[in-house]
């Protein structure tokens, strides 16, 4: 077990943890009625920056971008497709080997539909503690399997597992093609058994939104799946697009 050295740094609920061998748990500061958020003080803003990553969009423009994480299926990614069929808003749907495996009707939708889908690892290992091999290896493994599935050529976007990441993590994933897609808005919405309601749902997210802001929500919350509409509704009565990760222009940092 790595230990972890005394640099905890916990803003907004949102905990940053750095080991020993340069590794990070990613966390930010939270939005607080529309301001950016930050990563100033997490030690890490250096590192995605000089590797291309992405935590917002151009925080000047009233834009988001729709992320999921679907590591396995809890029944609910139908019904957030249909959600998002019928509002006409674009998402990206990061899965693992496992859900590759057992729900390629999902994914051959995802891609039929007009959604990219992008790489969170073969395996959901701790990226920075495997070597650049493995790495290579549960990454392409994702695209290729994709791409015979769906037709998807290309897979540019990558989610760390667990955002767990190093310098040397980052640098691999890049030589690889591969822009690391972190994020701005989120909430402790990953467990089945924690749900809280759709209005709860509703809440955490709407009061982070920010211009730029990419949006994390896990597939498997069925409050996340309930609240959906709702939040696509008021963020465009608030004056926001919804945007693909194909159409960003800029990003931070």
């Amino acid at each position: 077990m790595r230990i972890l050295i005394a640099a905890l740094v916990l803003f907004a609920g949102q905990m940053t943890l750095t080991s020993a061998d340069g590794t990070y748990h990613f966390g930010f500061k939270k939005s607080v009625n529309g301001q950016p958020p930050s990563i100033d003080e997490e030690g890490f803003k250096g590192l995605l920056k000089q590797h291309g990553a992405v935590f917002t969009g151009d925080q000047s423009q009233k834009e988001l971008y729709l992320t999921f994480d679907n590591g396995y299926e809890q029944g609910y990614t139908g019904r957030i497709l249909d959600v998002l069929k019928e509002k006409g808003v674009p998402a990206i749907f990061f899965v693992t080997g496992h859900y590759i495996r057992s729900e390629p009707e999902l994914l051959k939708r995802m891609v039929q539909e007009g959604h990219l889908v992008g790489n969170h690892s073969w395996s959901h290992p701790d990226m920075s503690q495997i070597s650049a091999e493995r790495i290579q290896k549960e990454l392409t493994q994702v695209k290729d399997e994709v791409a015979a599935i769906t037709g998807q050529k290309e897979m540019r976007y990558l989610r760390a597992p667990r955002g767990i990441f190093n310098n040397r993590s980052l640098a691999v994933s890049q030589g690889l093609n591969y822009t690391n897609v972190f994020w701005s808005v989120a909430y402790r919405d990953w467990e089945p058994k924690q749900q809280k309601g759709s209005a709860y749902a509703f809440k955490n997210v709407m009061a982070q939104l920010h211009p730029g802001a990419v949006i994390l929500l896990h597939s498997v919350s069925q409050d996340n799946t309930e609240a959906l509409g709702a939040i696509i509704d008021a963020a465009r009565a608030q004056g926001y697009q919804f945007k693909s990760l194909d159409e960003m222009k800029q990003h931070t940092p």
